[in-house]
């Protein structure tokens, strides 16, 4: 079990970056609305820009944390956790603005990914 939450820490560490580090300017078939970037996806849930920056930055932070967690372990139940709820609200935006249920499914995905990897750290612990 161990080896399978590092593999998902890594899928989803890597994955958040891609997006917020590599892609934020690309157009691909997930963003909300008809968005080519994601500062237009957050203007298109209505939300102010500066709530872009200020989820990229969590999104980003956890992101790295959660990769960080695969070496010191007491940090990935947090950071799944954060990126878990991070991601219900990417979900719950996609349902704001009646996006086709597909471009939710990638937040749908790395949320429960998350907390499958929170599960899986907090039973170690616990165990």
């Amino acid at each position: 079990m161990e080896y399978i939450i590092i593999a998902l820490q890594v899928i989803v560490g890597i994955s958040i970056l891609n997006v917020w580090l590599v892609q934020p300017k690309k157009a691909t078939k997930w963003r909300g609305g008809n968005a080519t970037t994601i500062i237009e996806e957050f203007k298109t849930y209505g939300l102010p820009v500066w709530s872009c920056y200020l989820v990229g930055v969590l999104k980003i932070s956890l992101a790295i944390t959660l990769l960080i967690g695969i070496w010191y372990n007491q940090l990935t139940g947090p950071a799944s956790l954060g990126l878990a709820f991070l991601l219900l609200g990417s979900i719950i935006m996609h349902y704001k603005i009646k996006d086709p249920l597909y471009k939710s499914f990638p937040a749908f995905l790395f949320m429960v990914m998350c907390l499958v990897i929170a599960s899986g750290t907090y039973l170690k612990f616990t165990l």
